[in-house]
């Protein structure tokens, strides 16, 4: 798999990385062990070499999952993982104290069996801290080997600045996929400017974009997808229509649905590295192939007439999590 680097950082990645949160946490039960393991090592396998966990999955199994899985590989691999959140708690309100940074980082180290973390995100932005503390505390933890490079999730374009402005960010990590583009508005701009690499979560759109999800569909008990208002039965139902459009344009490509949506993120920027995840071997695939399938302009043109025509229903948050992103 080709690479890419994450703004004018200089952290390279591979094309398309991985996103490990649904092996622990957030889709139902969680994945065995060494079925997480193996996958992770497939990824691997396949060209993957950007793997993102947090404190948060689980709690903390998922960077001990990942930690495992990547050791005998370490050095050829990036790992992103998150602070943020009261005791690594994402039910719980925000923590981005220096002190706690300092904690999650030390344990974060532990649970990955590594020396250092290459991407180190807050997961949300703590309003009650100021961002300058926030990425200083960083800079020290980069300046001591702790930590390589810093970055934001879900964060508004002010804090954005704030942050760059004491400690450069190397990447924002924000959702970003065909049925949810706001970050096209101020944040993608933004990280144009300041030359920040952009790292799209839910690049499928929680699965939807597969076409594999329809009105039908019912999710397992402590799957996050009960509570979200664009997976409605109703909001469902009327979004299929936009997973009918990818549906013709892949077959004229001979690709799948969920290879499109990736590849039309790939094509917005070079510095864009969607993270999409699964719990499967043959999704894994085909997610990683969608790094071969080239869009022309032709087919972005039609990409863009069909979304056109399309308004998504449904907020993608929760109002009580809405509330969290873009500070």
């Amino acid at each position: 798999m080709k690479q890419r680097q994450l703004g004018m950082s200089g952290l390279e990645v591979s094309t398309i990385g991985f996103g490990c949160m649904g092996l622990s946490f957030g889709y139902g039960p969680a994945t065995d062990k060494s079925s997480a393991i193996a996958l992770i090592r497939a990824a691997f396998e396949a060209g993957v070499t950007f793997f993102d966990t947090a404190e948060a999955y689980g709690p903390f199994t998922n960077e001990e999952v990942v930690g495992e899985a990547l050791a005998p590989m370490r050095d050829k691999v990036v790992i992103a993982t998150k602070f943020g959140f009261q005791k690594g708690d994402s039910t719980l309100g925000m923590d981005s104290r220096p002190e706690r940074i300092r904690e999650v980082a030390d344990a974060a180290l532990t649970r990955l069996k590594t020396d250092r973390i290459d991407l180190f995100y807050q997961h949300r932005v703590d309003p009650s801290v100021p961002m300058e503390d926030v990425a200083g505390t960083v800079k020290e933890l980069i300046r001591e080997g702790k930590v390589k490079h810093f970055g934001l999730s879900e964060a508004g374009v002010a804090s954005i600045r704030r942050a760059h402005a004491v400690q450069p960010v190397a990447a924002v990590q924000s959702e970003y996929s065909l049925w949810w583009r706001a970050p096209e508005a101020e944040v993608l701009p933004l990280c144009e400017e300041l030359g920040i690499g952009f790292v799209p979560f839910s690049p499928l759109g929680k699965g939807f974009l597969t076409g594999k999800i329809d009105e039908q569909t019912t999710f397992s008990k402590g799957d996050f997808r009960n509570i979200v208002p664009r997976f409605s039965a109703e909001n469902r139902k009327a979004n299929g229509v936009l997973v009918e459009q990818l549906g013709s344009i892949a077959a004229t490509k001979k690709a799948t649905q969920a290879q499109i949506a990736i590849a039309w993120l790939l094509a917005q920027k070079s510095w864009i590295v969607p993270i999409p995840g699964t719990t499967k071997l043959h999704r894994l695939q085909e997610n990683v192939g969608a790094a071969a399938v080239e869009l022309t302009a032709e087919d972005l043109h039609r990409i863009g007439d069909a979304l056109a025509q399309i308004t998504v229903q449904g907020d993608r948050y929760p109002a009580s999590l809405a509330a969290r992103a873009g500070r």
